[in-house]
């Protein structure tokens, strides 16, 4: 049971992560806050490529890979940009919808029906997301769902899930035609090579803040890459679908610091609303 321990620093490293992202660098821009978590993260990312075994890569490696890329870095942005603007707490447990998009591809695509499990699992996520809005019902049954597409940072971590459900599906497929250790450093490597090259042209960028008290970049950059290294050897001990399951904690972990870090309200509905959500994606992936 290793694995759970690895699978769980993993989710604990991405909440903390988004956390101190948003502590230190909440006051720039999203094109910002991605440049700073680039720009932090590929100094440990450099130390520790040397080190990295180079597979054989399969036919389709590379094809993949300009597609990964540039399709994260978008989802990238809109991550950022989602924390920035709304509650940690009301954002991040929308990551549980990845796996109810994965089920939707899954029966459109492939004409797969998921199972009772699967079904349950969605009526839990979706539970959930009311939940986490409950504190508006005094507006009707209806408001806590309105409330939802009223909170932009809810609707933009609902895009990034859908991004990363197609996302989930064409990594895995990279994993498979390399490794999991040296496709997860080298997709974040890429991540930040890409983000650095091209955010600078897309806003301005204020280089001589970013660059002060690099402490508290550093503290988010090694958090990304140690989110990649956990990631990685979880996964190699155990199917990819139990990893992920386990992984997606991390929204229990994103609404705690919501409330110490942040101070922000409502959080016992929204602790309840995250943990509905996160058992749904435990009986979508480990059951459907």
């Amino acid at each position: 049971m290793l694995w759970v321990v690895f699978a769980l620093a993993t989710a604990w490293c991405v909440s903390t992560g988004d956390a101190l992202t948003k502590k230190f660098f909440g006051r720039f821009s999203p094109l910002e806050m991605a440049v700073a978590c680039s720009l932090y993260s590929l100094p440990f990312l450099c130390l520790a490529l040397p080190f990295i075994p180079v597979p054989e890569l399969g036919s389709g490696f590379w094809w993949l890979a300009g597609i990964v890329i540039p399709l994260d870095t978008v989802a990238f942005y809109l991550y950022m940009k989602a924390i920035k603007i709304s509650p940690l707490s009301l954002c991040i447990p929308f990551l549980a919808f990845t796996p109810v998009f994965m089920l939707a591809t899954g029966f459109v695509v492939l004409h797969e029906i998921p199972n009772s499990w699967g079904l349950v699992g969605v009526l839990l996520v979706v539970s959930g997301s009311y939940i986490l809005h409950a504190g508006r019902i005094e507006g009707g049954y209806l408001a806590p769902f309105q409330a939802i597409f009223k909170e932009p940072g809810s609707v933009l971590m609902l895009i990034v899930a859908i991004l990363y459900s197609l996302l989930a599906v064409l990594g895995k497929k990279a994993i498979q035609l390399s490794s999991p250790l040296f496709f997860g450093f080298f997709f974040l490597a890429g991540l930040d090579i890409v983000t650095l090259l091209i955010f600078p042209l897309l806003g301005n960028i204020r280089w001589k803040a970013l660059l002060e008290g690099p402490a508290k970049g550093l503290s988010v950059g090694i958090m990304l890459s140690l989110h990649v290294l956990f990631h990685a050897i979880a996964i190699s001990m155990v199917k990819a679908i139990y990893m992920i399951a386990v992984k997606r904690s991390s929204i229990l972990f994103s609404v705690v610091y919501g409330w110490l870090l942040f101070h922000e309200s409502d959080i016992r509905n929204r602790m309840l609303g995250a943990l509905l959500m996160f058992v749904g994606v435990a009986c979508i992936m480990l059951l459907g």
